[in-house]
Order: C-alpha cells, then structure tokens, then sequence
C-alpha cells in the first residue's frame, strides 16, 4: 500500500473505530473498564513498585486512572505526558490526584511543574489494535517516537477493548509492536508475532521476566524485537 494510501486508509479506519467506541452504551463501556482495570491489578503486579505512564481518558477510551488508585496505594508511581513539540518525543510529568493541571493538547490536562519521570512502563490506549499487537493511535505519531529513543524499552501494554480490534494495521517500520494488549475479553501477549490469550498467572511470570530482561539488557526469545524506529 502506498504512503498516500495508508494514510487515506488508516484515517477512515480510525474514524470508523472512534465512532463504533463513541456508540456503546456508557453503563457498558464502565463494565468494560472495570474488568480490564482489575486484569491491570491481577495480571502486573510488577507495576507496583514502577513508574508507569498513562493518559487521561479521552474520547470514551480506557480510564486508566483506577487502575493507577490502587497501583499508587502499594508505592507505584505515575506519570502523564506532555507534548514537548512536533516531532519529538513525549515528556512524562509526575502525577497524583489533586495535583495542579494545565490543559493542553486535545485540551488534556498536564501536570504543572511536577517531575519529568521515565517510565517503566505504559498502559498505552489504542484507537485500533491488531492481531499482531500493533496499535492505531490518533496520527500524531508521538509513542512511536517516545518508544523508538528509549533504551531499555518499558513495558508497553495496550489498554482498550474489544470493539476496537482490527485485522491489520498494515504496520510500518516505524510502527511498535505492543508487548501485551488487555481487553474486557481478557489478557494477550504479543508473541511470534501474534497475540496469544494468557491467563493471569501467566501473565504474571511473563511480565516480571520480560521487565527483569529488559533491565539486565538480555534480549528475550520469542518475542518481538526491541528495536524500532521513529515515524
């Protein structure tokens, strides 16, 4: 597919998945987010003791933010972003509840004045995933970017439900494949270049091995590899 193609192609797909997740009935998208809030809870328990990034919610999207509740009541820290400037990377500014807010781009809110903080890890909201693990965002391209200049790589979890899931993205040598990706539906691990369904002990042994890898520097088999490359 050509560059202009795609383009045309992946902005009429994102319309489309905006709008079939716009449409659920709000009592069911809140159903949807407790159970994937609570696979967050059961299923990484690793983000306890990390600094993990995570968005406002934005166009009925996952709210990551209960999950976080209980995440910083056992010592986790969190971190929103903030874009610095077209075309570069995102800075992760220190979060908590109450804290003072600014809006900004999409006129969400950034903390003001709080610590720039590297995450360990990110519960990243898609428009789109598929049966990959790569993920559709919004067009700006900025988690590629922040994920292609960050070395080791944090724990990249794609946070959305089930309505949102696509064939294909027709991914990109800039596109980054997610490590797993939590629905309603249940927990998925991106492997051999596919998503496989886990269970939450699974997933458990799965995400503290892959996280101490990645902070020893040792590549993990099986999985994608951690090399990318900015869009």
């Amino acid at each position: 597919m050509q560059s202009d193609q795609l383009n045309a192609w992946r902005g009429a797909e994102r319309a489309r998945l905006l709008a079939l997740r716009e449409s659920q009935p709000a009592p069911l998208r809140a159903a949807w987010n407790e159970r994937v809030t609570a696979l967050l809870e059961q299923g990484f328990p690793v983000l306890r003791t990390l600094t993990t990034g995570l968005c406002w919610p934005y166009k009925c999207e996952f709210d990551a933010r209960f999950a976080m509740r209980t995440l910083r009541a056992a010592g986790a820290r969190s971190a929103l972003p903030a874009v610095v400037a077209r075309g570069q990377p995102l800075e992760f500014r220190e979060w908590w509840p109450g804290v003072a807010m600014t809006p900004r781009v999409f006129n969400l809110p950034v903390p003001d004045g709080t610590e720039v903080l590297q995450p360990d890890a990110l519960l990243i909201p898609p428009v789109g995933f598929d049966e990959r693990g790569y993920r559709l965002g919004y067009g700006g391209g900025f988690f590629d970017r922040t994920l292609a200049a960050r070395a080791p790589q944090p724990l990249k979890i794609a946070v959305g439900f089930e309505v949102s899931r696509m064939p294909t993205i027709h991914p990109q040598p800039w596109d980054v494949p997610m490590d797993f990706v939590v629905t309603e539906a249940g927990i998925h691990a991106v492997e051999a270049d596919r998503l496989r369904r886990v269970d939450v002990a699974e997933c458990v042994r799965l995400s503290d091995a892959l996280f101490a890898a990645r902070q020893a520097g040792r590549p993990m088999t099986g999985r994608h590899d951690d090399s990318t490359e900015a869009g």
